[in-house]
Parts: C-alpha cells; structure tokens; sequence
C-alpha cells in the first residue's frame, strides 16, 4: 500500500469535475446583481467562490468515505473508484475531508469577520448540509439536501457576501440552476436503484421506482427553461436570459436518455449524471453571461 500520492491523484480525489454544481451559483447570484447595480464587492465574491468549493470538496470526501464503509460504493458500482480501486485508504480519504473542511471553515470565519452575523447562519447551514449528508442521503433526503446545499444557501450568501444585505429575489435563480443540480443526484440514484438497494439505504429515486424517477428527471431538466422564461416574460429577468435557451438542445438529449432507461435499464443512463453536470455548467455559463450582457448593454 503505497503512501505517497501525485497531485493528479488528490485531484482525483476531491472530484473535481463536479465543482460547476457549487461554484455555479455563486457566478450566478454575482452577475445577476451586476446587472441590478447591486454595489458588489468583488473580492468578497471570489472569496465566497473559493470557499464554496472547498467547503463542496470536503463533502465529496466525506461522502465517499461513508459510501465506502456503508458498502454503497463497491467495485461493480459506477462512480469514482478512489476507494474501490484501492488509490486511496479510507484513512487518508477520512483524513483529507477533515483537512478540507478545516480550510473551508477558516475561509468562512474570515468571510464572517469581513461581513457580519447573519453570513454566521448561511454558513452553519452549509456545515451541517456537508456533514449530516451522507447520514440523510440514506433516508432519501439527499435531493433536497443538495437543494438547500447548492441552491438556496449559496445564492443568499452570495447576495449578503457582496452587498451586505439579503437579496429575497436571487431565490428566482436558485430554482432553476438548482433543479438541474439536484437532478445530476437523481440521474446517479437512478441508475444505482439496484445496488443502493443492495447496499440497505434508501433515495428518493428507490421510493419513486426506476419509471417514475425517470420522469422526475425530466421534470428537472426542462422545468428551468419554462421558469425562466416565465421571469423574462414578467419583467424579473432581461430579455437577454433566453440566451439559455441555447442549452435546450443537450437537455433535450439528456431527456431522451433517461427515457431510455425505461426500456433498456441502467446501463444506458451510466453517463447522465455526467451529462447533467454538463448542462449544468453550460446553462449555468449562458445564465450568466446573459446578465452581463444586460448590465453592460443597458
């Protein structure tokens, strides 16, 4: 057993490619009060950003340390395979999340310090959606633990981090960026009905079945296009947020693949909760880049 690792492999470890599901809204909640002229505190907000993402990779840790020892995480389980290959030692998995969270709580406490209390109740927020995860995961909470966790809480953050102030109608964003998020959770819980039944815990997706969950997830998808529309059309959003419409496309195709699993099961939906992290980071980007160009061409 090897002691040593490269830094491609921690890399490995905290998932990185998931960071778009935390991170993204953030980006989103700083453009949007970009475009309102909201007075934002720049540094304030790549911090939040920062901190965010460190506080997400101590969870994915956290949570693969207790995939593993649950048994949820096996070697014929999708996923990452930092445990079940053997990369890493469930200590040093263990280890490593405590480090991570470590630093993310230091970020925050110098956030706070920057700020004030009421940062102080988002941030404890977060804390606990990061540790009681896996706990609620197994109790089929974990969808709405992803909401709160990657939606609402940072959005509010985000808002009083940079202005000073709770801005209520950033919850507008957090509702469809954070649908899709939650649905990259119910894509991966669907697929894993089998073996996360086999492994004694239960999601939502196991309580719904494999065709109810599929259609759960096509609700998820294509939800935020119609809600977002909605806003433009009564004035919450510039006209210039339709660009998102440029991801329908691969939500289309992401919607027609977990349609598919109703006829040829779990193996043709292996790679969804890839692609919805995808379309997450790409609807996430066109939101964004949609405020922007409001507030500059305004």
């Amino acid at each position: 057993m090897k002691n040593k690792h490269s830094f491609k492999e921690w890399l490995i470890a905290v998932r990185p490619w998931s960071f778009p599901a935390s991170a993204m809204p953030v980006v989103v909640t700083l453009a949007y009060l970009y475009w309102k002229e909201a007075g934002v505190d720049w540094l304030n907000g790549v911090w939040a950003l920062v901190n965010i993402v460190c506080f997400h990779a101590a969870g994915n840790t956290w949570s693969d340390y207790f995939d593993y020892k649950r048994r949820v995480d096996a070697k014929d389980t999708f996923g990452v395979k930092t445990l079940t290959g053997g990369m890493f030692t469930p200590q040093e998995i263990y280890a490593l999340s405590w480090t991570l969270l470590c630093v993310a709580l230091a970020m925050g406490i110098g956030l706070l310090w920057r700020t004030g209390l009421p940062l102080l109740y988002v941030g404890v927020g977060g804390l606990l959606c990061s540790l009681l995860y896996p706990a609620l995961k197994y109790r089929a909470w974990g969808d709405v633990v992803i909401f709160f966790a990657y939606a609402l809480l940072p959005t509010l953050g985000t808002s009083y981090a940079v202005t000073l102030s709770i801005d209520w109608e950033t919850l507008y964003l957090a509702l469809p960026v954070g649908l899709i998020t939650v649905a990259i959770l119910h894509a991966n819980n669907t697929r894993d009905i089998a073996t996360d039944h086999r492994a004694g815990i239960r999601t939502l997706a196991m309580i719904l079945g494999g065709r109810a969950s599929s259609w759960i997830y096509c609700v998820e998808i294509l939800f935020p296009f119609g809600w977002l529309t909605g806003c433009v059309v009564g004035g919450t959003f510039p006209v210039w947020c339709l660009l998102v419409w440029l991801a329908f496309i691969p939500a289309w195709v992401n919607v027609r693949m977990a349609v598919s699993y109703l006829k040829f099961g779990a193996d043709s939906i292996a790679r969804l909760d890839e692609m919805t992290a995808k379309l997450q980071l790409l609807f996430s980007l066109l939101f964004s880049l949609s405020f922007l160009l409001a507030g500059l061409l305004s």
